[in-house]
């Protein structure tokens, strides 16, 4: 799986004009399952992301994580992270998993962060939706099972 975390002070995504999901501080996450994932990928990824220290401590150093900080998670759906754009100008996109495939676990990775006591809102997957962010730092981080 691949995903793009963003720490925000907040975040919300808007589906048809109406306010689907929205968290104070936290993690903006942008997920995408790709071909060959499994749950095991959704798994080991949700366990990864809490537990980054990319918060900032009373030093003003990235010390912190999601655990320890308090703060949400907005998960959203995003198979564009899947673009391959080594030929031509239009990106390809066959390495992401099938939309039921990818439903199913980016369901599972939300369910995952919210085992582990983050508290999560969504986006929905599939729809055209509007993503509105109040970047943190800005810290931007990209991560990748198969890394």
């Amino acid at each position: 799986m691949r995903a793009v975390l963003q720490r925000v002070s907040a975040a919300s995504v808007t589906v048809d004009g109406e306010a689907v999901g929205k968290i104070g501080p936290g993690l903006l996450i942008l997920v995408c399952a790709m071909q060959g994932d499994g749950v095991e990928a959704a798994e080991r990824l949700a366990a990864r992301v809490p537990k980054l220290r990319i918060f900032r401590d009373d030093d003003d150093k990235m010390n912190r994580s999601l655990l320890d900080t308090g703060g949400a998670a907005l998960v959203v759906s995003q198979f564009t992270l899947a673009a391959d754009t080594t030929r031509g100008n239009r990106p390809g996109f066959s390495t992401a998993a099938p939309p039921d495939q990818g439903r199913a676990l980016y369901e599972h990775f939300s369910q995952a962060l919210r085992a582990q006591g983050v508290t999560v809102e969504n986006g929905i997957f599939g729809a055209t939706m509007s993503v509105a962010l109040v970047n943190d730092g800005p810290v931007t981080i990209w991560m990748d099972t198969d890394d």
